[in-house]
């Protein structure tokens, strides 16, 4: 690799020197460099970095250690006693891909038993700098000092550069991109307690060569002067010279004067500055012909209006310029008050008469020939508009007309063309509002329908020929509600008002009658008219006060005109604003309560809505005494939703009246207190227990549970718990009945399992003591195998169903039985059966299809049913059906 890059010049990084390097001894606090010194090298594009007792640990730069790229010297503002380490300098060529580092130093740290502070000191500095416009340029700047420096960039006197970066230590600016604007005074400025550093350099910018304008080929006539511009920007600005067919030829700005064939030839431009240059080239031809009319020969007829005016185009190829005569018939023409021939032999005829129509000949001649070209000049009646536009006056939505209509030369076409405001109207796009009158001869009339505020201004109706046309316009004035105030601002922010300034928006021709002020909350998306000071605010007044409003709100705040042609538009939001807070001046309603548990006085009130909190730190105070009591207890509750207190007191007696009022209250004071509600305290929780509790096993699945009542009057209600011996009590189901029940059917239990059940009497207080626990079992399953049907036989006038026995599994109840269920198909009630058989025969269906169910019952509940269909048609011989089984 090293021979290839030698051979092609490609670059070279030598070694470090193999001497050891001598240990660096430092007290902590103090800052310190640790020299890179990198070796021979070429090009000079290194990138430095520090390793630290071993590759491949590099030290990672922050505010307190940097690492130039420069130099590769390595910065310690200030040294601690975790920099103790063997330290290399470690540099990459990124051109030829090749790393070296240096031997180790030895960097010892002294303690110190206190680090003294001292000054921000800057010891990395930048130089002015040169830099070609588009480059990337960076400065460095790392101070030392105790404590760790902060480093500050700015551009004096002016802003920073859009593209300008700054490392995260702060040490390194990097402007990318540079423009000729980024040229200036760049400072750095370091700081710590103990006092501050500044660094100042410029950069300059300059730029290669750009052409703003240059030279192409070009052809003039002979005799003629020729400004042959080419110009350059650049920084510093670039000089021009000029080669001629490769021979230098001129300095600066080429004017050439009177030009000859000599003339002609190669010509290159070249500007160029310090850094380049840059080269236009172009062919200079120079051409000598007598005149021709070949190429542009004179119309052969041309029209004009009488009364008007005409230019009739006379432009023959000729080199040199030729000179112009003009002939009408036989009859020469000079320069009069109302014929012009022009420089470029264009002959100009004003005032036209009947009598300047005829036959024109255009002569050219110059030193090498002549020529001449013909045409005819006709003249036609004038276009006039002879019923022009006149100004209207009307109301938003109603419509207008405007008329025009013109006389003109019968040979000729007539067109209308409307401008509104200057700009022509397009029909196609604007056919809502702008329709033109179809049914009248050599008329433009203007129909605007529906017209709209944006409709007023000026109409322009241009009647045209190709040979003249005549304008004529009017005004279209639209009143319509007014537009929207404008400026509107809050001020002197209140608990329940606000002062407001707006200034008035246009009245759209209709004098402003009032004007009305609108304000939304958070409490709902509509706009609501708000009261205000004055009530009513006259359409000559900017500035009136919102009253009433709610403290401690958030509002936005709308101004609306109103002239006598309606209400208009809204002015643009205020910003939201929030209302200072008061004291609430609404009392809680819906007071009441009671009832609830043992020991009990339940308190409830319906909650304000949020429009009465008036202030942060919203709450309730409840207070109540016993009916005849002198001594109002008070409590707050701090939740503003909530309505509910429950006061618990051992001492209380049950059922016992209590007066109570609530209030509310926030930071800036407390509300009027509710009208007195008079509640009961909680009453007492039966005291007996349920006797002679006794259950009776129903199936597998259901028990009964009995009682006998408890005397207490106060019993609203009986509760039976029960669970499952496998179960945990605090897992326990609850069943609740009322107080006239004397048992109750437990359902979906498990079948074969023990059960525990026990009763008590409750109220709203709550519940009483339990009665003794009774222990109970539920019967086995039942069976779990269908009956299976053999046959279904019609015999007379009956069928007999046959089934096998259905064997119970041990865990099952034994059979007792069989259920049969005798049902019209689709219907779920028909005749039930019982039989210990394993037959049964039923009647020959009149009608329709029957279905035979079969299960088999036990203790534990009826088993799984097998049905079978049967009907009642006609057979010639007994019938045997094979079973259907589910």
């Amino acid at each position: 690799e090293f021979t290839w890059h030698r051979r092609y010049g490609h670059g070279d990084l030598d070694p470090f020197p193999p001497e050891e390097r001598p240990e660096v001894r430092v007290k902590e606090g103090k800052g310190m460099v640790l020299l890179c010194d990198p070796p021979y090298h070429f090009p000079d594009d290194l990138s430095y970095r520090w390793l630290l007792n071993e590759f491949p640990v590099f030290i990672t730069m922050d505010k307190r250690r940097f690492v130039s790229q420069t130099n590769g010297n390595l910065y310690i503002a200030n040294v601690e006693s975790s920099d103790k380490g063997n330290y290399s300098c470690f540099v990459s060529s990124p051109s030829i891909t090749k790393s070296v580092f240096s031997k180790f130093i030895p960097l010892i740290p002294i303690p110190e038993r206190t680090t003294k502070p001292y000054p921000a000191d800057i010891i990395v500095q930048f130089k002015d700098i040169y830099t070609l416009m588009g480059q990337n340029v960076t400065l460095e700047c790392f101070a030392l000092g105790n404590p760790v420096p902060d480093i500050r960039w700015r551009k004096v006197l002016e802003p920073m550069p859009s593209t300008a970066e700054i490392s995260t230590s702060g040490a390194v600016l990097k402007i990318f991109n540079i423009q000729l604007e980024d040229e200036g005074l760049y400072e750095c400025e370091a700081e710590n307690i103990k006092g501050k550093d500044k660094h100042q350099a410029r950069i300059y910018v300059q730029a290669f060569p750009e052409w703003v304008e240059h030279i192409n080929d070009t052809e003039v006539d002979i005799g003629s002067d020729l400004y042959w511009p080419c110009v350059a920007t650049g920084k510093p600005i670039p000089t021009i010279r000029w080669l001629k067919n490769g021979y230098a030829y001129h300095k600066g700005e080429l004017r050439l004067y009177d030009v000859t064939f000599e003339n002609a030839g190669m010509y290159q431009c070249i500007a160029e500055n310090t850094h380049g240059a840059i080269y236009a080239n172009a062919e200079l031809k120079i051409l000598a012909l007598a005149p021709t009319f070949e190429m542009n020969p004179m119309k052969k007829k041309i029209l004009a209006a009488k009364g008007g005016r005409v230019i009739i185009e006379c432009k023959p190829k000729a080199a040199p310029k030729p000179k112009f005569s003009w002939s009408k018939g036989t009859e020469w023409l000079v320069n009069s008050s109302r014929i012009l021939i022009w420089e470029d032999g264009s002959l100009e005829i004003n005032n036209i008469t009947r009598n300047d129509g005829g036959v024109y000949t255009c002569f050219a001649e110059n030193n090498r020939g002549k020529a001449n070209s013909t045409g005819t000049l006709v003249i036609t009646d004038p276009t006039r508009i002879i019923l022009a536009p006149i100004n209207a006056d009307i109301t938003v939505g109603e419509n207008a007309t405007m008329q025009c209509a013109a006389s003109f030369d019968p040979a000729l076409d007539l067109t209308f063309i409307w401008s509104f405001n200057g700009y022509v109207i397009d029909f196609n796009k604007e056919n809502i509002h702008y329709q033109r009158n179809f049914m009248l001869d050599s008329n433009g009339e203007l129909l605007i329908r529906n017209a709209q505020l944006k409709h007023a201004g000026r109409y322009t109706c241009t009647a045209q020929t190709i040979v003249d046309n005549s304008s004529a316009s009017a005004d279209l004035v639209v009143r319509g509600p007014p537009g929207p105030p404008g400026g509107l601002r809050i001020e002197d922010i209140r608990a329940t008002s606000v002062a407001l300034t707006w200034s008035r928006g246009s009245d759209n021709h209709s004098p402003i009658s009032k004007y009305t002020i609108q304000t939304k909350t958070i409490l709902s998306d509509d706009w609501k008219d708000a009261k205000t000071d004055p009530p009513i605010i006259e359409g000559n007044m900017e500035a009136a006060k919102a009253v009433d409003l709610i403290p401690w709100m958030e509002y936005e705040f709308r101004v609306v005109a109103t002239n006598t042609l309606g209400i208009g538009e809204p002015s643009i939001p205020s910003n939201r604003i929030k209302t200072d807070g008061a004291a609430p001046n609404v009392a809680p309603s819906d007071v009441g309560g009671g009832g609830g548990s043992n020991r009990e006085l339940t308190i409830t009130w319906a909650p304000l809505s949020r429009e009465y909190h008036y202030g942060n730190n919203f709450g309730y105070i409840v207070a109540f005494k016993p009916f005849d009591g002198v001594e109002w207890k008070k409590v707050t509750v701090t939740n503003p939703e909530t309505g509910r207190y429950v006061h618990k007191d051992e001492t209380m007696s049950p059922s016992t009246a209590f007066q109570v009022k609530v209030k509310a209250f926030n930071s800036k004071g407390d509300g009027p207190y509710s009208l007195i509600a008079v509640i009961n305290s909680a009453q007492d929780a039966p005291s007996e227990a349920p006797t002679e509790v006794g259950v009776k096993v129903l199936s597998s699945s259901e028990i009964s549970v009995h009682w006998k009542h408890v005397l207490e009057k106060i019993v609203e209600s009986y509760q039976i718990r029960y669970w499952a011996a496998h179960d945990k009590e605090a897992a326990a189901h609850r069943v609740q009945v009322t107080s006239q029940e004397y048992s109750a059917r437990l359902e979906n239990l498990l079948p074969d399992t023990q059960y525990f059940v026990e009763v008590g009497a409750c109220n709203s207080a709550g519940c009483g003591p339990p009665s003794d626990v009774i222990e109970t079992f539920t019967k086995k399953a039942p069976p779990s195998q269908p009956p299976r049907i053999i046959s279904s036989i019609r015999s007379g006038s009956r069928y007999i169903i046959t089934w096998d026995h259905v064997v119970a599994l041990s865990n099952e109840s034994t059979v007792t039985g069989y259920k049969v269920l005798y049902r019209p198909d689709g219907q779920h009630d028909g005749k039930l059966f019982s039989t210990h058989k394993h037959s049964i025969e039923v009647p020959i269906p009149r009608d329709g299809e029957y279905v035979v169910e079969v299960r088999a019952h036990s203790d534990g509940g009826d088993g799984v049913v097998s049905q079978v269909k049967i009907s009642g048609k006609p057979v010639t011989k007994d019938t045997f059906q094979l079973p259907t089984s589910f």
